[in-house]
């Protein structure tokens, strides 16, 4: 699940977004993914959570802050957050959903990712991770 998208970033904020992310206090949390939406303008397929919890709003606008802080430009995209998983790219004609089955994730870690779309599949690689605190630690 992406909260935040900077698009292609020069190495030199990679150190920001890695301080940027090992500075997040966020306690572990369930979003709920129960129904398939497909997005046009983005030509994707997606499982989407339409209710999910405060603390990850609370969190992901934070997290914008903390990137417009550091003069760490967003790429354009919603204004709101939208929790989804990607199922399918490149849908280029809307597909007859059908109903899905609830999957509860349990969100335990933050994780810096580089994404290579121009390969024939995109290639996600994992530069850092940072782990939630658990269900009973402060914040």
């Amino acid at each position: 699940m992406t909260l935040a998208f900077v698009g292609e970033a020069p190495e030199s904020q990679a150190a920001a977004l890695r301080r940027i992310g090992g500075s997040q206090r966020v306690r572990r949390f369930a979003v709920q993914f129960d129904a398939f939406e497909y997005w046009e303008k983005s030509l994707v397929v997606v499982a989407a959570a339409p209710e999910f919890p405060a603390e990850l709003t609370h969190w992901w606008q934070q997290l914008h802050a903390d990137l417009a802080q550091h003069h760490l430009a967003l790429e354009p995209g919603p204004t709101r957050l939208r929790p989804h998983v990607t199922i399918a790219r490149k849908v280029m004609q809307a597909p007859v959903l059908q109903a899905m089955s609830a999957v509860v994730w349990t969100m335990r870690s933050l994780s810096l990712l580089h994404s290579n779309t121009a390969a024939p599949q995109p290639i996600y690689t994992v530069l850092d991770t940072w782990p939630l605190l658990d269900e009973t630690a402060a914040p």
